[in-house]
């Protein structure tokens, strides 16, 4: 789950699939721009937003960045499925998706990713400014051209693939001010560190079906899991001091500094047990807490905002 350009997760059984099948075409549209998770995009751009605001927040550059967000995060999707259509039809976890489930043509699905990033360029762009268009640009470039294609090349992609899934609350923060400080890229930090253990959790229940699909994660040369284990680690650790960055540059009080230790202390915890024990449970307790961590860890970040 990258909060920019996620990824999937747990999968469905063939009946659940058929199930879906025949909810209709709104609900292929909505699992094909990822719907759900597009939703974490735009949650932790509101944040960045609202930190970076000096005063009352402007209502209409808000809503602009929003949409222009939605339009850019849903549209990276739409291309990332897109690109994946094939593969994705020989996992279990994904081939029940609209394009290799047969729901939605790979020309239609193809011109409206196009369509929907552009024109979430463009809204950023004349909506917000051109920073945070440009942020947007990137977040696009390195999570389509880059991290997609690096998947079945190298496991270095999960490095790649925490930039976009990082960038939106500091685009949050461009749109409001216009500038970046160190505040943005604080909230950069939290959410690129955050990321790496869940998609070390992710890769680690999913390596077989990842390994048929010819993609190339950490587990698929790390089969005792000991590196995995360790990267999960390592990473949690780093999220402790680059959670509390926000508090000691002066943008939120100790409410939230406490809630980030304890938050952080937690999450530290499931990825210790997942370095010992290297299992599917252990695996999926980490990527649970992972999901709990961040919603926590932002409703903290706003409501203890320094005034």
């Amino acid at each position: 789950m990258q909060p920019g350009f996620p990824t999937k997760t747990a999968e469905p059984t063939l009946a659940r699939v058929a199930g879906r099948e025949r909810s209709g075409p709104c609900a292929a549209w909505a699992e094909l721009v990822k719907a759900r998770l597009t939703s974490l995009v735009l949650l932790t751009t509101v944040v960045g937003y609202y930190l970076a605001c000096a005063g009352p927040v402007d209502g209409p550059g808000l809503v602009a960045t929003l949409i222009g967000m939605a339009l850019l995060a849903g549209g990276g999707a739409v291309l990332n499925e897109w690109m994946e259509r094939e593969v994705d039809s020989r996992m279990e976890r994904t081939r029940h998706r609209p394009l290799p489930a047969g729901q939605i043509r790979p020309g239609t699905a193809l011109v409206t990713g196009i369509l929907m990033a552009a024109w979430g360029l463009i809204v950023l762009g004349v909506g917000c400014n051109r920073l945070a268009a440009l942020l947007g640009a990137v977040a696009l470039v390195s999570y389509v051209g880059v991290y997609t294609p690096l998947k079945r090349r190298t496991w270095w992609n999960t490095w790649v693939g925490a930039i976009p899934g990082a960038l939106p609350p500091v685009v949050g923060w461009a749109a409001a001010r216009g500038e970046l400080s160190a505040a943005a890229w604080s909230l950069f930090a939290i959410v690129a560190c955050w990321q790496m253990p869940h998609f070390f959790g992710i890769a680690w229940m999913y390596r077989d079906d990842y390994a048929r699909a010819g993609f190339r994660m950490l587990p698929q040369v790390d089969p005792d899991g000991s590196r995995t284990g360790r990267q999960a680690l390592l990473w949690t650790l780093a999220l402790l001091p680059a959670s509390l960055l926000p508090w000691w540059l002066g943008i939120v009080g100790p409410l939230y500094a406490t809630a980030a230790g304890v938050l952080g202390l937690a999450y530290l915890a499931t990825a210790l047990q997942f370095y010992r024990l290297r299992t599917d449970l252990a695996a999926r307790v980490l990527f649970l807490a992972s999901i709990v961590y961040l919603p926590l860890l932002l409703v903290f970040l706003t409501i203890d905002k320094v005034r």
